[in-house]
Order: structure tokens, then C-alpha cells, then sequence
């Protein structure tokens, strides 16, 4: 069945129409048998025939948001005329939190606007809200009219006038936009962001006329499709227009708008709630009347609007005398907690009552995944039918005979909603920023060892102007860097490490350091190449097939999989089916689902009568892997046991007794499990989380153990690029880079710290029977808090756990706590290190600003991991005391409340969490020394030059050429203004390889900034030189005067000199003689080269002579 015909069905119900009557002549009607999304259905289906204005109220911001997303799902085309809209509180909270939220002033002004300019009252305008926002006033609609700025293609009007127009409407002139209320200028463009659109708009101006307008995305800064014309509204806060305020009821006007309400006894109660508390706290109460509306002045205000009312009517306005409640007798979708026999008879009953059942998705691979466990619990023919469509709740409407059954309430899985007008922050900008070197930064060059980043400088010789990055060395000792070799440059990224040594220019010390380490990285590389080798020739188990209790084990996981996950357990499962030992590595960012696929390669083992031991670095982690497993595991023939220290002496025995028996399937257990007295009675699988927190005596152990049983690793740690494909030899890796589609963001607030702010957290979060986290990192001041935490929750149980404790007691404290025998966990930062307590879904973190990005990602990582709402609270003591620095952080952290993989990695400040540990703890000393970039381009070319060693094809790819040119190549000041921004750009423009990359380059650069002048077309020039020159073995080239000299490879050894392009280069420079000449000085090779005036010419000549 398609949406149309769904709406077609319930447009021709008795109830419907029956509505339809009593809405022609009531003024209050009252509806009953509402369930599931039927309201949406039925309201989106009333409107269309109506038309006219209709405010959805629901009881809060989700139910509001959900509802909203239904409507937009079952009625495309009125949602893409802007006709369903979404409209919040302006505030991050409600009015009362005074911080106000500038996508919610986005949403509600367009809403305000879309009310201005409604003409047409045959076509409906849906408004879905919440009390919240309707207790805030707006600026009304005269006011509103005099503020917006028209623009249209073609117009007339400077640049000066406009940039003056802005800033008499308040908005902050900033290098790049990010956030309504800015604009930037450069060249003939204008950049701004108005807060009545989710997306900025970029004005490209042709001296006073308006030539394009386009509008475009914050994260990327590119144009994304193109206006006619625009409007520019200002911030509707601003105390201008603010004079006069009323409510939106009021703004609405009373002609024929209908007011729907799913609770109206609870919205007129929270208005005037809303209304008390703030009086409390304002100093001049005579206020409370322009900021929000009252009960009985929403009452008077909708008094023109028809009410329709959900269940129960509100005494001001009972339902109109003598007349019938319309019923619609729905019911909502029944619990089949996952238990698909029960959903299948229940199908098949609904069948013989003659009750159609039809199952809502839009995502094929659910439907395929139904089919396929109703076919494995032999329920094969089970009819039900399809409607490719996503609704919050399912329903049964017996007056149809009709059952919509949702899937993710069918998989009890978590719904995402997404509303209108969002603005979309994307996170490259960020990203950019983080990346960003600010003067002062210690930055790495490769054959100069670590300096210190002293900005970019120009120099003019002959007319001609160039610029250069400025690094300074020990006493002071400068190098001035071509913008061309920026690729040799790194930011050094360590969080761990104190600041490290500056090197002095000349001195051997790099050199050496830098040998050292590729030795240590060739030996590494080396060892697991062997042990790979000994583990292909030996001989393993092949596990058979997946059988139906696999599939029904992998439907019942709650959350879709994510396609990384997918091909991962797809890797898994044929790497056991296959006879030669399985050693695969499994890496994934916290959260992203690979217990799960530890628990599905675990199962599959065991239903083939394996045994499987999972290993885990600490006993609580041993506790919750556990607990993970058994409540999987729970409705499945398999025995899940636990073996660490927190057993006693006789479960111990018990447990190895039984485990020596062949009696327990799955044991997950600390090193204790590698002990000599620990027997197995069949071992097929062996899973190891976290491996590099294992000592060196539990490797060797596992090694041993590892030659011929399956053996599956999972690691958090991100594994740096030119690691995976040293590895790729030697292990078989598997990374999921992409966060569960259906995980809850977490609603992330900064606040400044107030005691009433973490009484409602704590509160909120106990009243739904969930636990607390409170993240304090001073030691000595945790008994305060305690304290104060006492005092504000007497009823709540407090724990409290820091680093300096004795093990044994803080292990004991987190066991606890994990078993729900204490309500709040104050403690330092150890709650980071890879505890997952699914029942604490809200976190506080005390003096938020004194953390790292990375580590606030971490620590908010910690919620929000089952299907539950997360909460996490960010407290600082004062505007004042954050700087502008740690502003942005927690504004980022603010706004992306789930955050995309590729933000986690980069966020990790580079985090070198890893990339040493993955080959050993030695490596993570020379990773300090010389910064995190510069050891992976140490490691790339240690790879390189083992492939040669091995015999393998050399990998040219580690020439690195350097151009020096007489020719003005750069960005001028005049084209891009800022320097973060130039270098930035620079540091892309040199990692390019290929023209198709260059020319995305070339269109996104003409885009954000304008046609490109000549000296930025020469710096492309000398990018396509530079491919050239690699791909012919130059490791440097010097143009000056119309002569080139070009530098081969300085190593002699190297491969590059055997191969076949040097043989055909050679040939061709022997045929002419006047124009090229080999030198060959000190065992160097170069060549020179005549008559080559420009980079360009150079490139030509340079590509003819290996045609």
C-alpha cells in the first residue's frame, strides 16, 4: 500500500467524517480512541480539506518534534512548500535559563514570518509546538514588517549600503559565518545569515548590482543551490523589537485557525507554572507581562480559534453543549518485546478477524530482516503487507480493520526525529579550527625535527612576491618554509605529553631520532609479518553456516546496523567459516557496536559446541561485558559465565570444573584467565578487548594460545592510515567509522554552575529511576560536593571514587554502582576509561572548560547508550572566567550533540591514544619526541622501504618533491584576508594528488571567494609541476631566469633507478642535448634544463620526456 492510499483509507473513515461535520459547526470539539501517529494522520487529513492555520500543541518538545516529523512524512508535498513547520522556545531551556538558542530563533522566525505572508487560506499552514514556546511573546507583526530587508537578483545596492543595513539590524561582521546574526565580506561577495532561514545566503555583487544570490553550508562554506530573492530578518530578541509584544495565538489572529491540543488541562497548568517561577526570579516584576502570556490570557486570545481537544476538555472551554465526542477507537501497537512468535500470531489472528496488518519502514533491509526470522522460527507465510513509511507509534483501528505495526517498535529500537528549519552544523569547521596552527604552536618539519610555528611572511625580490611559513628553532635559529613544501610541515599533536623539545637547526639529534624509529617500526612490521605467515600454515576449525538462531539473535540487536558493522560481522563470520585461523582486528570509536559483534562471532561459535573466551583488561569491564553478554544471550541455549576476582574460592573451582566439562559455552574473565589451572575443553574463539592494556607475560601467553584457535580483537583506539596499510599484510582489520543511526544525541547544555540546575538533573534522572554521573577533577575538593549533593537530593545515595584510592576499593565502589546500590557517582576522571553503566544516562561535568575536546567527547560517551534520553551538563564557574578558546569547545560540543566519526577522530587533539600502543608501548616514547603526524609519515616511508627490502614493487608515492620558483605563486591578502584560513588552504592545496581533486579544489575556492587572480592560478601550476616532477623521481626542483635544475632521488639504493620510467627519461634527455644536460656532483644526479620561462612551460616539457 502506498501513503497516498493509507490517506485515502482513513480520509473515508465514519470518524473522520464525522469530525469533518462537527468541525463545520462547533467551536469546541473534543476526540477520543487517538493512538500511535493516528492524530497526525487525522489533523494532516482535516487540514487539507480545511485549509487555514492549525497549531498542533503537544505536551513537550519530543511528543511536539515527533509529531511534526509525521506530519512532513505523510504529507511531502505541503512540507515541501514550507507548509509544516516547527516552532520551539528561543531559550536552551525554557525562558527561565535567559540563554537563548539561536536555531530555536531561526525556527520560530520562520513560523512568524510564514503567519506574515499567509494569503492564501485554502491551503493549510501546520505549526507543531509545545507550552514551552507558546508561553514565550514575539515581536508582533507590524514591527516584524518594518524589519525585514528584501533582496533580489538584479538589485541595486552597494555593498556599503548593505554592510551598513546589517549592522543597524545588530549583526557581528565575523571572517567566516557560523551563526545567524554574522555576515562577512570579501571581494565582491557578501556572506550573511539572516535568522529567518536555516541556511546562510552568499551575495555575489557586480559593482552595486546584485549578480547571484545562493545560499549555502555553514560546515563545507559552499553554495548550495541558488534564490531569486531573499529576506533578511533580524534577531526578533533585540530590545527594538521588543517594545511591543504578544503572544502567538495573538499573532495568529482569531479568522479560522483551529487549535489542536493533545492535553489542554497540561498546557494551560505549565503556562501558568512557567509564568510563577519566573516571577520569582525577575527584579522588576512589571516584566512578566512583555516576556510570556498566562493562563487566562491564552484563554482570552484563542477565544476566536476552534479548540479540538485529546480525552479531556479544559474547564474554561468544555466541548460545545448537546454534542458528541467524535471516537475513533484506536488502540496503540501492542508490546511484542521482540518475541516474534507472538507478532506473528497476532498477524495471523488479525488475518482470520479479517484485520489487515501492515508493517511501516522505509529501509528494504528491515523488511528482508522480518522475512527472514519469521522464515527461521518456521512462520514463513505469515501475511501482512508494506507501506514504505516512517510513523512515530503504530496503531490498530478496528473501524478499518486496519493494524500499522512500526519497525522500530517491532525491534524495540530508538526513533530519530529531524523537524524543519534546523540549521545543519556540519563539523568540518571545527575541525579546521582545531587543526588551525596559531603563532606559538609547536609544529614538526621533517628533516628539521620540531620548532616552533612563527606565521606566515611575505618577501618581494624583483617585484615578484612570495610568502613563507616562519619556524623557529632553538636560539632562535629561523627556517623560512616555501608554501610549496607545507606537506613537510606538522602541528605537534601529543595530549598526554609535556611540551617537547625544540630541536637546534643542523644538529644530528633529529636525524638520529628519526633512524631509530624506523628501524623500531620495520622490526615491529617485520615480527607480525612472521607470526602471520606461521598462523596461515596452520590448520584451524571451520565453523559451519549461520543457522536460524544466529538470525534471530542478530534482529533482536536494538539499534540498525550501521553499514561499517554490517560488512565487519559479514568479515567475522566468513573468516571463521573458513579453515585457517581467524586473527582479525576489530576498531571502532566507544559505542560503536563492537561488543555487538563479539557477542554474534561468540554465539555462532557456541551453537557450533565451542567454547569461547572473552578477555578484558579490568574486572569491572569483565563485569559489564558480562552483564552485556547474559542480557543478549538471555532467551538463547547458551551458558554465560563471568571468572575474575570478585569470586569466591568455591565459585572459582565450580566455574573451572565446569569449564574443563565443556559445560559453560561463553566465559568472559580478567588475565586470570590465561592461568596455568584454567582448561578448556574445546577453546574455538578467543575475543580480546582492548589488547594493548595487556602486559607483556599475558601477550607471550596469548600468543601461544592464539597459533591455531580463531582469535577476534576489538580496540577504541583509532588506527592512523599508514598503520592500516602496514597492517593490512600482516593482520585482517575491520573499522567502523560511522555511530549507531538511531542513537539518541545526547541534549548537551552549558550552564554556569547553579545549585538549582544540578537539583532538577539529579532529580529528573532518579524520578525515571536512572542513575548519575558527576564528574568533579579536584581530589580534595570531592567531600564538598558530596556534601552539597546531599544537601540538594537528601534521598539520593552518593558514591565517590578517585585515582588515588587503593584498587581493590575503587573496583568494589564501581561494582556497586553498576548494581544500582548507588544513585550518584561523584568522581574524577576514571569514569572515562571504558565503563558503559547503561542505566546512567545523565552526566555533570564540574569546570567543563578545563577539558579537551577529546575528553569531553569521552566522558559524554559514557550516556546515552541504550534507547534512553541522555542528558549531559556542562558547568562553568562564570562567563568570565572561560576563555574564548574554551568558549568554542563547549559551543561545539553544544551543537553536536552526536557526533559524526569523522569529528571523533580528528577531535581526538590527534589523540595518540594508539597509534604506539597498536605496535607496543615502546612506541608511544618516540611518538612524544617527535609528534603524532611526522611518526606516521616516519612510518610510511620505514613501510616503503621494507616493501623494497622484501622485493615487493617500490612505492613511489614517497617521493616528496620540493619547488623553488622566481614566479609569484600564493594567495594575496586581497583574495583571502585571513591567515589560519590561507594556511589552511595552503596545507589542502599541497596534499592534493590527482587533477580531479585539484579542480574540486579549484570550484570550492571560486565559490566561497570569488574568481581566483593570476598569482593563485601560478600556485596551482606549481601543484601539477610537482606530480610531474614525483612520478619522474625529483626530489627538488629550483626554476629561476628561464632555467631549471632538477634533483633526483638522493638515495642511490633506491628502486626508482632500476625502473623503467628512469630508463625511458633518460633516453629522451640523451636525444637532446642543447636542452637538457645530467650533471652528476657528490654521487647526487641532477638535471639541467633551457629555455623553460614558466612553471607551466617546465610541466610540459618535463611530461613529454616520459610520453
Amino acid at each position: 500500500m502506498t501513503i497516498e492510499e493509507l490517506v485515502r483509507r482513513i480520509d473515508a473513515s465514519d470518524a473522520l467524517r464525522e469530525l469533518d461535520r462537527a468541525f463545520g459547526r462547533q467551536r469546541s470539539l473534543r476526540i477520543k480512541g487517538m493512538a500511535g501517529s493516528l492524530l497526525a494522520l487525522v489533523a494532516g487529513s482535516l487540514a487539507g480539506k480545511r485549509g487555514g492555520v492549525h497549531l498542533l500543541v503537544a505536551g513537550d518538545r519530543d511528543e511536539a518534534s515527533y509529531l511534526c516529523n509525521d506530519l512532513i512524512n505523510l504529507n511531502g508535498a505541503l512540507a515541501a512548500e514550507n507548509r509544516i513547520l516547527f516552532y520551539p522556545t528561543a531559550y536552551k531551556r525554557s525562558v527561565q535559563s535567559h540563554r537563548e538558542d539561536p536555531a530555536g530563533i531561526v525556527q520560530r522566525t520562520a513560523v512568524l514570518t510564514a503567519l506574515a505572508g499567509y494569503r492564501d487560506s485554502a491551503a493549510p499552514l501546520l505549526i507543531c509546538s509545545y507550552p514551552e514556546a507558546l508561553a514565550e511573546k514575539v515581536a508582533d507583526r507590524q514591527r516584524l514588517a518594518e524589519r525585514i530587508l528584501k533582496l533580489r537578483r538584479g538589485q541595486r545596492i552597494g555593498m556599503d549600503q548593505l554592510e551598513q543595513q546589517l549592522t543597524d539590524y545588530g549583526f557581528e561582521r565575523v571572517d567566516f559565518v557560523g551563526e545567524p546574526g554574522q555576515y562577512s565580506r570579501r571581494g565582491g561577495i557578501v556572506d550573511l545569515f539572516s535568522y529567518g532561514d536555516s541556511k546562510p545566503y552568499r551575495i555575489d555583487f557586480f559593482g552595486d548590482d546584485i549578480e547571484s544570490i545562493r545560499l549555502f553550508s555553514v560546515g563545507s562554506q559552499l553554495s548550495t543551490e541558488t534564490r531569486e530573492e531573499v529576506e533578511v530578518v533580524p534577531n526578533l530578541k533585540r530590545p527594538e523589537l521588543a517594545e511591543t509584544r504578544v503572544s502567538l495565538a495573538e499573532y495568529i489572529g482569531s479568522d479560522g485557525a483551529t487549535l489542536w491540543m493533545t492535553n489542554p488541562v497540561h498546557l494551560l497548568g505549565r503556562l501558568d507554572q512557567i509564568r510563577t517561577k519566573l516571577l520569582g526570579e525577575l527584579e522588576d516584576p512589571a516584566e512578566i507581562d512583555r516576556l510570556v502570556t498566562s493562563r487566562r490570557q491564552f484563554v482570552a486570545e484563542t477565544a476566536g480559534l476552534r479548540w479540538i481537544s485529546l480525552n479531556v476538555s479544559a474547564p474554561e472551554r468544555p466541548s460545545d453543549e448537546g454534542q458528541q465526542d467524535v471516537d475513533f477507537g484506536a488502540s496503540p501497537q501492542p508490546q511484542f518485546n521482540k518475541n516474534f512468535e507472538l507478532l506473528a500470531a497476532d498477524i495471523r489472528r488479525g488475518n482470520e478477524e479479517g484485520r489487515t496488518t501492515y508493517i511501516l519502514t522505509e529501509n528494504r533491509a528491515q523488511m528482508e530482516r522480518l522475512e527472514n526470522v519469521f522464515e527461521s522460527v518456521g512462520l514463513a507465510h505469515v501475511g501482512y503487507g508494506h507501506i514504505p513509511l516512517t510513523l512515530h507509534g503504530g496503531f490498530v483501528l478496528p473501524a478499518l480493520r486496519l493494524a500499522l505495526y512500526t519497525d522500530h517498535q517491532i525491534f524495540d529500537r530508538y526513533h530519530r526525529y529531524t523537524v524543519p528549519n534546523e540549521i545543519d552544523r556540519r563539523e568540518s569547521m571545527t575541525i579546521a579550527e582545531l587543526n588551525a596552527l596559531q603563532v606559538g604552536d609547536f609544529v614538526v618539519h621533517i628533516d628539521h625535527g620540531v620548532g616552533r610555528f612563527g606565521g606566515l611572511v611575505r618577501s618581494t625580490t624583483g617585484g615578484v612576491v612570495q610568502e613563507f611559513i616562519k619556524l623557529v628553532y632553538r636560539d632562535n635559529d629561523i627556517l623560512f618554509v616555501n608554501v610549496h613544501s607545507l606537506h613537510r610541515i606538522s602541528k605537534y599533536k601529543d595530549k598526554d605529553a609535556p611540551e617537547p623539545k625544540v630541536h637546534k637547526l643542523g644538529s644530528g639529534a633529529w636525524q638520529k631520532l628519526k633512524q631509530t624509529t624506523k628501524n623500531k617500526v620495520k622490526d615491529i612490521a617485520r615480527e607480525l609479518i612472521a607470526l602471520y605467515a606461521r598462523r596461515k600454515a596452520s590448520e584451524g576449525h571451520a565453523f559451519s553456516a549461520d543457522g536460524f538462531l544466529q538470525q534471530e539473535l542478530e534482529a533482536s540487536f536494538l539499534y540498525e546496523d550501521t553499514p561499517d558493522q554490517q560488512s565487519a560481522t559479514q568479515a567475522v563470520k566468513e573468516d571463521m567459516e573458513q579453515p585457517v585461523p581467524m586473527d582479525r582486528l576489530v576498531c571502532g570509536d566507544v559505542g560503536f557496536g563492537k561488543t555487538e559483534i563479539a557477542i554474534r562471532a561468540a554465539f555462532k561459535a557456541a551453537t557450533d559446541g565451542k567454547q569461547v573466551a572473552v578477555l578484558v583488561p579490568t574486572t569491572v569491564l569483565s563485569l559489564q561485558h558480562y552483564r552485556t553478554f547474559a542480557r543478549r544471550l538471555k532467551d538463547f541455549p547458551v551458558r554465560v559465565e563471568n571468572f575474575s576476582r570478585v569470586k569466591s574460592a568455591k565459585q572459582t573451582r565450580e566455574i573451572l570444573d565446569d569449564l574443563a566439562a565443556g559445560k559453560i559455552d561463553i566465559i568472559i574473565g580478567t588475565h586470570r584467565l590465561l592461568g596455568k589451572n584454567v582448561r578448556f575443553r574445546d577453546l574455538g574463539l578467543l575475543v580480546i578487548d582492548e589488547e594493548q592494556k595487556f602486559g607483556v607475560a599475558n601477550k607471550e601467553k596469548l600468543r601461544h594460545l592464539k597459533a591455531n584457535v580463531d582469535t577476534l580483537t576489538l580496540t577504541a583506539t583509532p588506527i592512523p592510515r599508514t598503520l592500516q596499510f602496514s597492517l593490512m599484510g600482516a593482520r585482517d582489520l575491520s573499522i567502523i567509522n560511522t555511530p549507531p543511526p538511531n542513537r539518541q544525541p545526547v541534549a548537551t547544555e552549558v550552564d554556569v554552575f547553579d545549585e538549582e540546575i544540578i537539583r532538577e538533573a539529579i532529580e529528573t534522572e532518579l524520578q525515571r529511576g536512572g542513575q548519575v554521573f558527576f564528574l568533579h577533577n579536584r581530589v580534595q575538593t570531592l567531600g564538598q560536593i558530596r556534601e552539597m549533593i546531599q544537601r540538594l537530593c537528601p534521598g539520593a545515595r552518593v558514591a565517590v571514587g578517585h585515582g588515588q584510592m587503593p584498587a581493590a576499593e575503587l573496583e568494589k565502589i564501581m561494582m556497586d554502582f553498576i548494581y544500582g546500590e548507588y544513585d550518584v557517582l561523584l568522581a574524577t576522571t576514571i569514569i572515562e576509561s571504558g565503563i558503559d553503566i547503561p542505566n546512567a544516562n545523565t552526566i555533570i561535568i564540574n569546570d567543563a572548560h578545563r577539558f579537551g575536546l577529546s575528553d569531553l567527547h569521552q566522558l559524554r560517551g559514557r550516556v546515552g547508550r541504550t534507547n534512553r534520553k541522555a542528558y549531559c551538563y556542562l558547568l562553568i564557574p562564570s562567563e568570565e572566567a572561560v576563555t574564548s578558546d574554551a568558549h568554542r569547545r563547549l559551543r561545539a560540543l553544544e551543537e553536536f550533540s552526536d557526533l559524526g566519526s569523522g569529528f571523533n577522530i580528528a577531535m581526538q587533539d590527534l589523540d595518540i591514544r594508539g597509534a604506539g600502543n597498536i605496535l607496543g608501548a615502546e612506541q608511544s616514547g618516540f611518538i612524544t619526541d617527535i609528534g603524532f603526524e611526522t611518526y606516521q609519515k616516519i612510518m610510511a616511508e620505514a613501510v616503503a622501504e621494507l616493501r623494497e627490502e622484501q622485493g615487493l614493487e617500490p612505492d613511489i608515492t614517497a617521493i616528496d618533491c620540493v619547488v623553488e620558483t622566481d614566479s609569484s605563486a600564493h594567495l594575496p591578502d586581497s583574495y583571502i584576508g585571513t591567515t589560519a584560513e590561507k594556511i589552511r588552504l595552503y596545507r589542502e592545496l599541497d596534499s592534493l594528488r590527482t587533477e580531479e581533486a585539484l579542480a574540486g579544489f579549484i570550484a570550492r575556492l571560486t565559490d566561497r571567494f570569488g574568481e581566483p587572480p593570476a598569482s593563485v592560478e601560478e600556485l596551482f601550476e606549481v601543484v601539477r609541476l610537482r606530480w610531474v616532477a614525483e612520478a619522474d623521481g625529483i626530489e627538488r626542483i629550483v626554476l629561476k631566469g628561464g632555467r631549471a635544475t632538477l634533483y633526483f632521488v638522493a638515495d642511490e639504493r633506491s628502486a626508482f633507478y632500476k625502473s623503467e620510467r628512469f630508463m625511458t627519461l633518460l633516453r629522451a634527455v640523451a636525444g637532446q642535448p642543447k636542452r637538457f644536460k645530467l650533471n652528476q656532483a657528490n654521487n647526487k644526479l641532477s638535471l639541467s634544463v633551457n629555455g623553460v620561462a614558466t612553471v607551466s612551460a617546465l610541466r610540459e616539457t618535463l611530461a613529454g620526456l616520459t610520453a
